[in-house]
């Protein structure tokens, strides 16, 4: 059996115009509703586990990543709402193909200047061996969710 292997770190940031505790409050207490933001990525999100917004709560993802329907089933680790900040560990699906683990953390932050938000993403993951490539295109997926969240929580107002 190989060693568990180095634990590697995407990041990125992504501005919007919602409020941190708007975006934040789409993933901890309704990401049931996150599929109708952007069809298109994400078909779904289901309780399987627990009550939406709380840790140790268990959802069923169904997702379009580089072309391919795909499924995550995730367990939340973490919740802050004053950080504004929520984490996901992937414990099922498509991802634990290359991965050994899988962790997403999101935390908003008002930006410094002006109004709006500032979205910070952090995967974390082990792979199953150095010849999985990182996930970079998951990273420009959840680039892209963010923008189109924004997109319907600033239509609302």
């Amino acid at each position: 059996m190989a060693s568990s292997g180095p634990v590697h770190k995407l990041e990125v940031d992504v501005e919007i115009k919602a409020s941190p505790e708007q975006f934040h409050d789409m993933f901890a207490n309704k990401p049931h509703h996150v599929h109708h933001t952007c069809y298109d990525k994400i078909q779904g999100c289901e309780l399987h586990e627990g009550e939406w917004g709380k840790v140790g709560t268990v959802v069923d993802w169904s997702y379009v990543h580089d072309g391919k329907a795909k499924k995550a089933k995730e367990v939340i680790e973490a919740i802050d709402p004053d950080k504004n900040l929520i984490t996901f560990r992937v414990i099922e699906g498509d991802l634990m193909e290359e991965y050994k683990s899988f962790v997403l953390t999101i935390q908003v932050s008002p930006k410094s200047e002006g109004s709006g938000s500032v979205v910070h993403w952090t995967l974390e993951y082990v792979k199953l061996h150095e010849e999985i490539d990182h996930p970079e295109t998951l990273l420009e997926f959840v680039k892209d969710v963010s923008k189109d969240i924004d997109t319907h929580l600033t239509q609302q107002n």
